[in-house]
Order: structure tokens, then C-alpha cells, then sequence
């Protein structure tokens, strides 16, 4: 569904992603893991077009869509729930997930009834944001602010969808309320690439998993290939 080849990308002259390559199979749920400053964010971006790479390939469903505008990859069908949640503090919780839903839904008239479904779907998983949905999303707690940005990419009915650091700035207990949403969203077949602080709880919902160091994959493997890797154990497992 996705591949990343070779790719090259970063912030003016300063170098990221010295040729990344990883590949998302559809259906799957894909780890990318390593320290701060590795690169990891930088991929998401690259892949999402919100970094325009300055080499490489990424194919969505087999066509390139590298150097396009952020919002015509979206369009296309990758949904980029952004570390730090990202937000429209002034906007309702309800407005912000019809945002999200912006690609498949009429441009003037009909466009909340049409996302009925998905606004259901989304107040299913999250019972919270229901209860919040005339609320201001600034306003919301940080864990309620992470629903709203994964329920927000939900809304896009994604080919793929980027979770960057989900966990960020949680606390404990709701950490474990958005790994239990992420399998739940894998039981039923959601591609995901998952960029996680937390190593041990990626691998334990991943199908594959890269490891990335000074901007390119140092390994990979199954989770259960990378929980015997010594090199990997030492440093994000122990």
C-alpha cells in the first residue's frame, strides 16, 4: 500500500532522511522506532507532504505521489494524524472531525449528513468526543485532543494513516485507552505506520517494525525478531 525508497528530505540545508526506505503492506500496522532526532518524525512528514523530499520515491497504492501538495496526498488517501495533535483549538470537536472528512464530502451543501456514518463511527470509539462535540477542541484535555486527531484521520476513510507519537504527553491510563484503539482499528484491516516513543508497546501491536538511526533504517524485522536483537534490546527495550 505504501513504500518509501531511498528517500532524501530535510529543512533547508540541514539533511534528515539520508535514504530512507521502508514499505507498509495493506492491512498492516508498521512500527517505526529510534531515538530523538533520528528522523522518524521527518519520514512521516515526507511521506505526508508536509516536507517536499528532495530525492526518492513514495508510492501510495503503487503511484508516486512524492513532491505533491500535502493536501492532494491527502485526497489521495493518507490520513497524517501529526505528533503534537495539531488541533483547531477555536473550532467544536465535531468541526474538527468534519475536517478531516473533507475529501469524500460535498463542497457546499449536505456535507453533515453525508458524514453521519463516519461521525458515528468515530463517537463510537470515542464516547468522550460525543460528549465534548460542541466543545472547543483547545479546550479539550491532551488525552481527549489525541481522540480527536486520530478520530479526525479516521474521518478521511484513509488508505493509510500516519499516527505520529500518539502517546506523547499522556498520562499512563490513557495511553493504554489509545493502544487499545489501535488494535481495534487493526482487527478491522486499518493500514497504519505508527511512529511510537514507546517501543515495547509498538512492537506489541506491529506486524513489522523499522528501526531508524541518523536517517535511515539501522534494522528491521517482526517484533519478535527485534525483541532478540541484542542491539535493539539495549537501547530501546532494556
Amino acid at each position: 500500500m505504501l513504500v518509501v525508497e531511498n528517500l532524501h528530505a530535510g529543512y533547508g540545508l540541514s539533511e534528515v532522511l539520508d535514504g530512507t526506505s521502508l514499505e507498509v503492506r495493506s492491512g498492516a500496522v508498521v512500527a517505526l522506532i529510534g531515538a530523538n532526532g533520528a528522523g522518524k518524525t521527518t519520514t512521516m512528514r515526507a511521506i505526508s507532504g508536509l516536507v517536499r523530499p528532495s530525492r526518492g520515491r513514495v508510492l501510495l497504492d503503487g503511484a508516486e505521489v512524492q513532491g505533491m501538495e500535502a493536501a492532494r496526498i491527502a485526497r489521495l488517501g493518507v490520513a497524517h494524524s501529526p505528533e503534537g495533535r495539531k488541533v483547531f483549538g477555536p473550532l467544536s470537536t465535531e468541526d474538527n472531525l468534519l475536517l478531516g472528512a473533507y475529501r469524500h464530502l460535498p463542497r457546499f451543501f449536505g456535507f453533515r449528513a453525508r458524514a453521519a456514518r463516519d461521525l458515528d463511527r468515530v463517537y463510537e470509539l470515542f464516547p468522550r468526543l460525543k460528549e465534548r462535540r460542541g466543545q472547543p477542541a483547545g479546550t479539550l484535555s491532551g488525552g481527549e485532543q489525541q481522540m480527536l486527531a486520530i478520530g479526525r484521520a479516521l474521518m478521511a476513510r484513509p488508505k493509510v494513516m500516519l499516527l505520529d507519537e500518539p502517546s506523547m504527553g499522556l498520562a499512563p491510563v490513557i495511553v493504554q485507552e489509545v493502544f487499545r484503539t489501535i488494535r481495534r482499528l487493526k482487527a478491522e484491516g486499518v493500514t497504519m505506520l505508527l511512529v511510537e516513543q514507546f517501543a515495547r508497546s509498538a512492537l506489541e501491536v506491529a506486524d513489522y517494525a523499522y528501526v531508524m538511526e541518523r536517517g535511515r533504517i539501522a534494522t528491521e524485522g517482526t517484533p519478535d525478531q527485534l525483541r532478540r536483537d541484542e542491539r535493539v534490546l539495549a537501547a530501546y527495550l532494556g
